[in-house]
């Protein structure tokens, strides 16, 4: 789960990580009278708060938006209406939200703040090792998206403990890597312990200060943070739950979220549908080896009934950007027989009007086989993910 920037920010506040003052606004009066609350002479930064990158990129569909993007610095308290005005009802378009662009219901109003410097820094899991890693970057000169696309190199890693805070050494490290003055020795400690604690204790899966800022006294400052959350851990974190903005998540989304399914959308033209994020893996894998890719992946882990089956696979059928469909169930506590009664009820509902290969294995897989083969349904059966694969691949490729 994804929030947006003034409540991660928030959020690391709380773990002692330095933030500029601000506020959040929905109307342009709301923003002039925040704009005075957190700075009386300015200058003010304006925030189209959506959950997407690149914003001061970005630009707004909307003839009255102007030409600016969507993070703006305002030195006139005159001018904070007009620009607010433009900003909010906007469509904010951007590299990482496709054409479509997101809908801005909100500004984040923040006093400005002057610095010498900046820097990226991001914690993650690396699942290759299986370690919590700090990730640190100077971006004087480039984008961290360029950064990591033509040169990893300049991304130092750093391995961190579950149970301990960064040691002495490596916050020297950091320093060295980052070219900062001693000065900021015990802020830097500060911030990279905070977002430690912070991942760990909210149950992050990704943090990302971008950028951080360096004060002329060496004191260190989120300007901009995001924070994103393991979903099957909300339960744990009800007050962080209770962030997530519905007008930011994908219809499609929403509607599997309701029967505690997983849905996921790519750039790809086949839906696949799994049963746990392993066989997810394992079946875009096995795509991306033939040259295809995933248009989504619905995942129907979980205690299910026919129906709620049968509405998880509408999801996926209904998906304009689907060619064909790959179901690849591993049936254990899953009945395959479910899912089988679920593709009949959903093409009854909506058609099934795209290549449909499924490929059964585990709990009642031969009743699933014998009720789609009775269903008259053109359903492909294969009995390998390989052959299913190929299968769904050469339906669409004959289909064109």
């Amino acid at each position: 789960m994804n929030i947006h920037e003034y409540q991660a920010k928030k959020i690391l506040s709380k773990y002692g990580i330095s933030i500029p003052k601000g506020k959040i606004a929905y109307t342009p009066n709301e923003a002039k009278k925040v704009a005075t609350s957190v700075s009386l002479r300015g200058p003010w930064m304006l925030k189209a708060q959506i959950q997407s990158g690149a914003r001061a990129h970005g630009h707004f569909l909307e003839a009255k938006a102007g030409k600016k993007g969507g993070v703006r610095q305002i030195k006139s308290r005159r001018d904070i209406i007009k620009n607010a005005e433009q900003m909010l009802g906007s469509t904010l378009v951007t590299p990482q939200t496709g054409e479509k662009g997101k809908y801005v219901s909100r500004i984040y109003v923040e006093a400005f703040t002057k610095v010498k410097k900046f820097f990226y820094t991001g914690m993650v899991i690396d699942r290759m090792s299986a370690t919590l890693t700090l990730l640190l970057v100077e971006t004087a000169e480039s984008d961290i998206n360029e950064v990591v696309l033509h040169y990893p190199e300049r991304i130092l890693k750093i391995p961190l403990a579950l149970d301990t805070p960064l040691c002495a050494e490596k916050i020297r490290e950091a320093l060295e890597f980052l070219k900062l003055n001693s000065r900021s020795a015990r802020s830097l400690k500060k911030l990279i312990n905070g977002m430690q604690k912070t991942f760990l204790e909210c149950d992050a899966s990704m943090i990302e200060i971008n950028p951080v800022g360096v004060m002329r006294n060496g004191q260190l400052v989120a300007l901009d943070a995001k924070i994103s959350f393991d979903e099957n851990a909300l339960y744990r974190h009800k007050d962080i739950a209770l962030l997530q903005d519905d007008c930011e998540t994908d219809e499609r989304e929403l509607q599997a979220a309701k029967y505690k399914f997983t849905y996921c959308e790519f750039d790809g033209n086949i839906g696949c549908i799994v049963n746990g994020d392993g066989l997810a893996m394992a079946v875009m894998d096995e795509l991306e080896d033939k040259g295809y890719a995933a248009a989504c992946y619905l995942n129907v882990k979980g205690g299910v009934d026919k129906d709620k089956i049968a509405s998880g696979i509408k999801i996926i059928m209904t998906n304009p950007k689907v060619e064909g469909i790959l179901i690849n169930i591993l049936g254990g506590f899953l009945r395959c027989n479910l899912i089988a009664e679920g593709i009949i009820a959903a093409a009854s509902e909506v058609g099934l009007n795209v290549p449909l290969v499924v490929r059964f294995e585990g709990t009642n897989q031969d009743e699933a086989k014998e009720i789609l083969k009775h269903s008259k349904l053109p359903v492909i059966i294969t009995d390998e993910m390989d052959e299913a694969a190929d299968a769904v691949i050469k339906a669409i490729e004959e289909s064109e």
